[in-house]
């Protein structure tokens, strides 16, 4: 895929990126190489390749989910403007 500068502009432009008509034309052949790599990589056959979350295996590190504050509700709704029934009270937004 050939990119013009114009259509580099266009990007920069989108991305907030100020620059000049000469910067745009040294991108454009750069931008088209790129986009070109992402064409190849289309062309290779990954039907027999198993989707995967990381390049190395990786497990994840659990703990018990153990509460280890808490029981403090009491504490904390003595300093609300206004509780009931053990919940913040607030006033209604949607009639």
């Amino acid at each position: 895929m050939s990119v013009d500068t114009v259509t580099v502009k266009r990007v920069a432009s989108l991305a907030r990126i100020a620059i000049t008509d000469a910067e745009a034309e040294r991108l454009a052949p750069e931008l088209g190489n790129i986009l070109g790599w992402i064409e190849q990589l289309g062309e290779v056959d990954t039907s027999a390749v198993e989707p995967m979350t990381a390049v190395i295996p990786n497990t994840l590190r659990l703990r018990d989910d153990v509460v280890t504050d808490g029981d403090v509700r009491d504490a904390v709704l003595a300093n609300a403007p206004q509780a009931e029934h053990g919940f913040f009270a607030v006033p209604k937004v949607i009639e």
